[in-house]
């Protein structure tokens, strides 16, 4: 049995924090954290770590009446020094619970990739991150979501608080994906049967992976939304990102710690596969 507290529920973005750059994409970003912050019915604080000028100022200032935002509605903060390492003291300083910011695009491989900068946040924050590789100037819900379900310790928490991300947000479809651990292993020492053994040890590992998620997903208010439990084979976070393009998902939910079996392959490391090429936005949950 399952047990969850009750803080984990709707409540679970009270604050939400954009750091911005004076970009093209800053406009978008910051429709996209309005729309979060109306979602949630969250606070909501601006970040920037650069010089204050007065031509800034007003730039920023007209964004934030264009998109319906008073100062009554925002807190914003000018900082100056290490762009992550002031990013990240801020949020703690505030009690930030999700921070938004933009990725980066290779335009020569035509690939998302996050900058040194954004990967210090990701690995550091204390505060779970959205990751928004096309923010638009006007949001819409993020539709098809994808949600790691393979088994970490924090898993029944990420698609818990997953699940009520979608069901605030109205997604239309949610998968949860888990992965055959050390599926290559397993399937050579079944290869020792004849074809129907074989065929019966592939299904039994498949079962076992949908039957824990299963049994997460039996103790949640799942509402309205339709859920469905996918297994794959590989290493869980390249087939993770490859389900989520394959799919064409709006969002890539994920938590940020945990061991994989005896291998001890620690999450951080296997972000990067991720992060590296991200397929869609990516919502990294901390506890």
């Amino acid at each position: 049995m399952v047990f969850f507290h009750k803080h984990y529920s709707l409540g679970m973005f009270r604050k939400i924090a954009l750091a911005i750059a004076f970009s093209p994409r800053m406009e978008a970003l910051i429709a996209e954290s309005k729309r979060l912050k109306d979602l949630f019915q969250a606070e909501l604080l601006l970040i920037h770590v650069g010089e204050k000028t007065v031509v800034l100022e007003e730039k920023l200032n007209e964004l934030l009446d264009k998109h319906g935002l008073s100062q009554n509605d925002v807190k914003i903060i000018w900082a100056e020094g290490k762009p992550a390492k002031r990013i990240l003291q801020t949020c703690e300083a505030e009690n930030v619970d999700l921070l938004v910011a933009g990725a980066l695009k290779s335009e020569s491989i035509l690939n998302y990739y996050i900058g040194s900068i954004a990967r210090k946040i990701i690995r550091n924050s204390k505060c779970s991150v959205l990751t928004l590789i096309e923010p638009l100037v006007k949001p819409t819900p993020f539709d098809k979501v994808v949600i790691n379900g393979t088994e970490q310790d924090q898993t029944p928490q990420v698609i818990q608080k997953g699940l009520e991300w979608c069901k605030l947000d109205g997604a239309r479809q949610v998968f949860v994906v888990n992965e055959i651990k050390m599926y290559g292993l397993k399937m050579a020492t079944a290869g020792e049967g004849n074809e129907e053994e074989i065929a019966i040890a592939r299904r039994k590992l498949v079962a076992d992976e949908v039957a824990y998620v299963n049994d997460i997903l039996k103790d949640l208010d799942k509402g309205d939304l339709k859920v469905n439990v996918k297994v794959t084979c590989g290493k869980w976070a390249i087939e993770l990102a490859k389900f989520a393009e394959d799919v064409k998902a709006d969002l890539l939910i994920v938590g940020d710690e945990g061991k994989l079996g005896f291998l001890d392959r620690l999450f951080p490391h296997d972000l990067e596969e991720i992060l590296n090429n991200l397929p869609c936005n990516l919502l990294i949950l901390k506890k």
